[in-house]
C-alpha cells in the first residue's frame, strides 16, 4: 500500500514539473537533419571470432579485431543516443597491415578481417529497418603500397610518377603527389576514372547505401569529381557525397561543391572548436565567425559536417587534459554547441565515453563499452532534441550576446525558436537579452535542465551555471492554468478519501 500511496502523492508534481515540447512538423527528412556516428570498424566491435587473424590488441597499428558483425550488434546503441546514421572508414579488401582500411588492395571485396558482403549487406538493411543510414567511406586517390597494378606493364600509366609534395599550396603537386607515399592514382586517365566510378556504382546497387564520405578530395581532379558524382547519384536518389578538404580557407573548400559533392568535412570550424571548448574562459565568437564565413561561401552551409576530433585528429579529450581540464565538462559543452549549431553533427566513436588519444594510431584506440555513461545520457537528451526541434536542424542562426566565453544564439524555423545558452567560463553567468532579441511578453522553456525564464517589461535575464548549457524553446507565458489547479485538487480530495476509507478498514480489521 505504502507505494501506491507515494505514487499518487507524486503525481501532481510530475504533471506540474512536466514541460511541453513542441511537436515537430512532419516534413520529408534531408541530410541536414541526421546526425552521425562514425567509426573506425577494426577499432569498435568484435562480435565475429573467425575473421580474428592477425589480431593483437597490444599493437597500436595491429588489428584489434572489430568487424562490421560488431557494428551491426551495436546499431541500437548507436541510435539510442540520437544518431540516424553511420559512416564506417573503408571496408574494401586491403593489403596486410591495413586495419584503418585506406590501404586498398582490392575495390570489389570487402576486407575478410571485417567480414563479407553478406555482412556489409545484412548491416546496411538492420540499419535501415532502424530508420538510419549507411554512409561508406570511398577512397579515389590511391591504392595500398603493393598493389598488384604497379607490377601490371599494362597499368604503368594508372599511376602519377612517384614525386613527394613538397609544397602543398601548389594544385599540382597536391593532385599528383604521392601522399606519405601511397601509389597515386591518375584519375586523367579514362580507364582509371572509369573504373573507379564503375566500383563506386557497384557498391551502391549491391548494399543499398546511402552515402560515400570522400577521402582526400583536394587530391584528386576537380574534373573527376563533376563526372564522379553526376554517374553515383544516376544509380540512388538523394545519395549524399560527403568530401574530405582538408584545408583553412573555407573558399577553396566551397570550390569544390561546384563539381557535385554535397557536403564537406568543416576543418575550419573543427580548428575554431579545439581553440574555444577546450579550455574555460575562451570567447566562442570564433565559432559564430565561421558560420559567417559558410553562410557567404556555400551554397549548402546546412550540409557541412561538424566535428570535434576524427582519426586524423588528436582526441578531444587529450586536448582538455593538456589544458588541465575536466574532459566530461568539455565534451558535453562542445557536442551541446554541435547539436545545436548548423550542419550535420558527427561523432567520432569513443567521445561519448571521453576515450583518449594523441597522434595517429593513438586516436584508434579500441572501444570500451563498460565506461562511464554520463556523456552517453547527455548525447541521449541532445539527440532527442535535435529531433523534436526542427528549428535546432533548419532554423537560421544568430549571435545574440557573447562575452568571454559566455553565449546565447537564436535559432528560428517557421513559428519555432529555440534560445541555445552556453557558458564557457569559470563562473556563472547572467545575460540580459532585450525584446528587441527576442519577442517580448513570452518564456524560456528549458529542455536540458528544466530552468524556466520569464520576461519582464525589459526583456530576458537567463543565468547559467559554469561550463554548462540549456536549450530554450520560446512559448506563450502560461500564466494561471485553471484546468491544472482543478486537477490538483481533485487529485487531493481523491488522496484523502482514500486516507478516509483506508483507515476506516483499519479499524474494522482490529
Amino acid at each position: 500500500m505504502g507505494n501506491r500511496v507515494f505514487a499518487l502523492f507524486m503525481l501532481p508534481f510530475l504533471l506540474f514539473c512536466a514541460v511541453p515540447v513542441q511537436a515537430a512538423e512532419k516534413e520529408e527528412r534531408t541530410w541536414q537533419d541526421e546526425a552521425i556516428y562514425f567509426i573506425m570498424v577494426d577499432r569498435f566491435n568484435n562480435m565475429d571470432p573467425t575473421n580474428d587473424q592477425d589480431v593483437n590488441v597490444n599493437d597500436p597499428k595491429g588489428y584489434h579485431g572489430g568487424d562490421l558483425k560488431g557494428v551491426t550488434a551495436k546499431l541500437d546503441y548507436i541510435k539510442d543516443m540520437g544518431f540516424t546514421a553511420i559512416w564506417l572508414t573503408p571496408i574494401f579488401k586491403n593489403e596486410p597491415g591495413g586495419y584503418h582500411g585506406y590501404w586498398i588492395q582490392d575495390f570489389y571485396k570487402v576486407d575478410p578481417h571485417f567480414g563479407t558482403m553478406e555482412d556489409l549487406k545484412t548491416l546496411v538493411k538492420e540499419a535501415h529497418k532502424r530508420n538510419m543510414k549507411v554512409i561508406l567511406d570511398f577512397v579515389a586517390n590511391h591504392t595500398g603500397y603493393h598493389h598488384p597494378w604497379l607490377n601490371d606493364p599494362a597499368k604503368k600509366d594508372w599511376f602519377h610518377e612517384k614525386k613527394e609534395i613538397f609544397d602543398w599550396n601548389d594544385q599540382k603537386q597536391a593532385e599528383n603527389g604521392w601522399i606519405y607515399g601511397l601509389p597515386d592514382l591518375a584519375q586523367e586517365n579514362p580507364e582509371v576514372k572509369r573504373y573507379l566510378i564503375d566500383a563506386a556504382k557497384w557498391w551502391i546497387k549491391q548494399t543499398d547505401i546511402d552515402g560515400y564520405r570522400l577521402d582526400t578530395v583536394r587530391h584528386v581532379p576537380k574534373s573527376f569529381w563533376k563526372e564522379f558524382s553526376k554517374e553515383v547519384k544516376s544509380v540512388k536518389k538523394d545519395f549524399l557525397l560527403l568530401g574530405e578538404v582538408w584545408a583553412d580557407d573555407p573558399r577553396y573548400i566551397a570550390d569544390y561543391g561546384k563539381y557535385g559533392i554535397d557536403g564537406f568535412i568543416d576543418y575550419p570550424l573543427y580548428n575554431a572548436v579545439t581553440t574555444t571548448l577546450t579550455k574555460r574562459d575562451q570567447s566562442l565568437r570564433p565559432l559564430y565567425d565561421v558560420w559567417e564565413y559558410n553562410k557567404t561561401f556555400y551554397d549548402r552551409p546546412y550540409l557541412l559536417g561538424t566535428f570535434l576530433d576524427n582519426h586524423d585528429t588528436v582526441r578531444f579529450t587529450k586536448l582538455a587534459l593538456d589544458n588541465k581540464q575536466n574532459p566530461i565538462s568539455r565534451t558535453k559543452l562542445a557536442l551541446s554547441y554541435l547539436f545545436s549549431a548548423p550542419g550535420i553533427p558527427i561523432m567520432y566513436y569513443g567521445t561519448e565515453i571521453a576515450m583518449n588519444g594523441g597522434e595517429d594510431p593513438d586516436n584508434r584506440r579500441l572501444m570500451n563499452f563498460r565506461a562511464d555513461d554520463e556523456i552517453i545520457q547527455y548525447i541521449k537528451k541532445l539527440g532527442e532534441l535535435r529531433k523534436q526541434l526542427p528549428s535546432l536542424r533548419r532554423g537560421d542562426f544568430t549571435l545574440l550576446y557573447e562575452k568571454d566565453g559566455m553565449a546565447v544564439f537564436k535559432r528560428q524555423y517557421k513559428e519555432e525558436t529555440t534560445v541555445i545558452a552556453i557558458n564557457n567560463t569559470s563562473k556563472t553567468q547572467k545575460v540580459h537579452i532585450t525584446n528587441e532579441q527576442l519577442a517580448p511578453g513570452k518564456e524560456l522553456r528549458g529542455l536540458l535542465a528544466g530552468d524556466l525564464v520569464r520576461s519582464d517589461s525589459e526583456g530576458y535575464d537567463i543565468i547559467i551555471n559554469r561550463e554548462t548549457a540549456e536549450f530554450y524553446v520560446v512559448a506563450d507565458k502560461t500564466g494561471i492554468n485553471i484546468p491544472f489547479i482543478a486537477a490538483l485538487v481533485a487529485v487531493y480530495a481523491l488522496f484523502a478519501l482514500f486516507l478516509y476509507f483506508a483507515k476506516k478498514r483499519s479499524k474494522r480489521t482490529t
